[in-house]
């Protein structure tokens, strides 16, 4: 279990510090961010670790790390997924997984949503394959995990302020290995 843990820290550590596709934060600050908005909004402890990893796949695809730049949907959600599934429970993957869908799925029902979105993520939508349509937005809808997916979606809105204290990656190791042992 630590070692598990000790090894998505490091990688962390050694990707981390890279940019936030286009954002003003860095992915461990962007990850960090999240996480910390799910812990302020009294999220299960399973949504926080999902909010911490939601982007590691942006850590462990074989894209390089401006592939949106040139015009190329890295499938993040689902490199984190394939990972994280084989060491977590699906309250957690599940969730890492779907919340690209979920993006699209807000673009398609909720009208203000796409007006909250960063330039960075508007242009990710539109790689990502646009808003559902209505059919999508019915099969999303039926995932036993969609609205966990939009609460993660919401705390990767959020996780996207520059220069904001949050805690560490240790202040999360605890939640991580509770996570696993569930």
């Amino acid at each position: 279990m630590n070692d598990l843990i000790d090894e998505i820290f490091r990688v962390f550590s050694e990707y981390g510090s890279e940019e936030y596709l286009g954002e003003r934060v860095s992915m461990t600050e962007h990850m960090l961010q999240s996480a910390s908005a799910a812990e302020q909004d009294s999220a299960p402890p399973q949504l926080v670790a999902a909010a911490l990893l939601h982007d590691y796949g942006h850590f462990i695809h074989e894209f390089p790390a401006d592939a949106a730049e040139h015009g190329i949907d890295t499938q993040h959600e689902e490199a984190a997924h394939a990972f994280l599934s084989e060491h977590f429970g699906p309250e957690i993957a599940e969730p890492i997984r779907m919340h690209v869908a979920a993006k699209r799925y807000l673009c398609a029902t909720d009208p203000s949503y796409l007006g909250e979105l960063s330039p960075a993520s508007v242009h990710s939508l539109h790689l990502q394959g646009g808003p559902y349509s209505a059919e999508e937005v019915v099969e999303f809808e039926m995932s036993p995990y969609a609205r966990d997916a939009v609460r993660l979606r919401r705390y990767d809105d959020m996780g996207k302020v520059e220069g904001l204290e949050t805690p560490d990656l240790e202040h999360y190791r605890p939640v991580l290995e509770a996570a696993m042992r569930s």
